[in-house]
């Protein structure tokens, strides 16, 4: 790829993915003209055009504009789309988000976050953290961050990137981080990876990638998987290097200790944190990316090392959240709806659990659209405990992302192990019209589908306003 400064006009294949449409706009801030493809509109593709974007929804190569210099390619657009044939006939530069996202971090110190569960949460907060230290900082998140309204981050003169690497089609061995974060390294994506243990192979190819001199900073729980020469474990149990103390859960937010592990009896502790976020998980989290930013401090971006911990300790009251993660969209007395990205089974376990944690007493019910047939073959059994923790379970199709459909894998296949009698497959049309007549008291819709469609419908049918 030639260098940055001399890219003047980029097209983007599938600009409206939450990955691509933030480098779209990191070109767009670094004054390149930016255009591009996506199947459909989109409040991202939308803000993206008042940006300054140039977006078709057709596929037609005679939209093209002329003079392209680079062509960034999203691995969902199939491989006999005209526009791709097109620019691979005239030799046009084209490179996977992923590479170029590895040329934009490889001239700054990095900090990337990995995982199957919990890195755009992480993400967020890292970045969230760097702002509250006034550090100046390029990011780029999986998610809306509610603190920015926004998946991305430009900071003028920034002097660190912070961004989601992608374990998906080994995306993020373009990126040699000076500090890395691995959250967790469940089985996912078998389609790609064929067996964990291979999957496990990439997480440790990615951890090769971290600077020597750098650190890995990763969940005490899978430590012995993974390799590095420096290395820093964090989790709920007193044996990690860093741990947290549950002092008080509530519906909307925890209060908690961060706790240093001094090798004795006598644990270092920092005291009344306040996260407005429930469950373990988003503690882990948080507690990850506290120490992704202490350690970049130590770089000496913050020459006052104590005034800075300070300042982040303070920070962790107003962090915002992730849009569909643990999102609350109504609260009121006669009913409770949240909404979750959770995809894969680890994910709505931890989410289900805190759930029942915070409301014991409410009869849930949960609304969980599949995504993609592999995984719903390759994890069904695990989907089906998952889901079993919802006293009413409603399925919707499953969503085929970039796949064809697979004989036999249906929402129906699934419904039948869930050991759940209060189950149903509801078409989406049906979707309203059922909710309107259950009346739900605890509600939650689930999956990384389109399911977010069914959000404002939703709030539409059961909020007072």
């Amino acid at each position: 790829m030639q260098p940055l400064e001399n890219i003047k006009r980029v097209y983007f294949l599938g600009i409206g993915g939450i990955g691509m449409s933030a480098l779209a706009q990191f070109f767009l801030q670094y004054g390149v003209k930016v255009f591009g493809y996506d199947l459909t509109p989109s409040k991202i593709t939308d803000q993206l055009i008042k940006m300054g974007a140039v977006i078709h929804f057709t596929e037609q190569d005679q939209l093209i504009p002329d003079e392209i210099d680079l062509v960034i390619l999203t691995p969902a657009i199939p491989k006999n789309h005209k526009e791709l044939l097109w620019f691979q006939e005239h030799q046009i530069p084209i490179l996977k988000r992923s590479e170029v996202l590895g040329l934009i971090c490889e001239s700054f110190p990095t900090i990337a976050v990995a995982g199957t569960h919990g890195k755009t949460t992480t993400t967020s907060m890292v970045t969230h953290f760097l702002r509250a230290i006034h550090h100046p900082t390029l990011a780029f998140i999986g998610g809306i961050s509610k603190n920015l309204n926004s998946n991305f981050l430009y900071t003028k003169d920034f002097q660190t990137v912070v961004v989601e690497a992608d374990e998906f089609d080994r995306s993020f061995l373009t990126l040699y981080p000076k500090i890395g974060i691995i959250t967790s390294v469940d089985a996912d994506h078998l389609d790609i990876y064929g067996e964990k243990e291979n999957l496990i192979t990439s997480f440790q190819d990615f951890a090769n990638q971290i600077d020597r001199n750098g650190v890995l900073i990763i969940a005490q729980k899978i430590d012995h998987l993974i390799d590095h020469p420096h290395k820093i474990t964090y989790g709920v149990d007193d044996q990690a290097d860093f741990f947290i103390k549950i002092d008080k859960m509530e519906p909307e937010s925890t209060h908690f200790s961060i706790c240093k592990n001094m090798q004795s009896d006598n644990p270092v502790c920092f005291h009344n944190l306040h996260l407005k976020a429930p469950g373990v998980h988003n503690l882990l989290n948080s507690l990850a990316a506290f120490l992704a930013v202490k350690e970049l401090m130590k770089l000496s971006i913050a020459p006052d090392h104590v005034a800075s911990c300070n300042m982040i300790f303070d920070s962790f009251a107003t962090w915002s959240g992730v849009s569909r993660r643990f999102d609350y969209r109504i609260v009121q007395d006669d009913i409770v709806y949240i909404d979750d990205y959770a995809h894969h089974p680890e994910e709505i376990k931890a989410f289900l659990n805190t759930l029942k944690t915070i409301y014991p007493t409410k009869k849930s019910t949960g609304i969980f659209q599949p995504h993609l047939f592999s995984r719903t073959r390759d994890f069904a059994e695990e989907f089906a405990q998952a889901l079993s923790l919802l006293d009413e379970v409603i399925l919707l199709e499953i969503y085929p992302a970039r796949e064809l459909p697979i004989k036999g894998i249906t929402s129906s296949f699934l419904l039948d192990l869930i050991p759940n009698p209060n189950k149903k497959v509801v078409a989406k049309d049906e979707l309203i019209p059922y909710l309107k007549n259950k009346k739900p008291e605890l509600l939650v819709t689930i999956g990384a589908g389109n399911i977010d469609q069914f959000v404002p419908l939703i709030e539409k049918e059961f909020k007072k306003y």
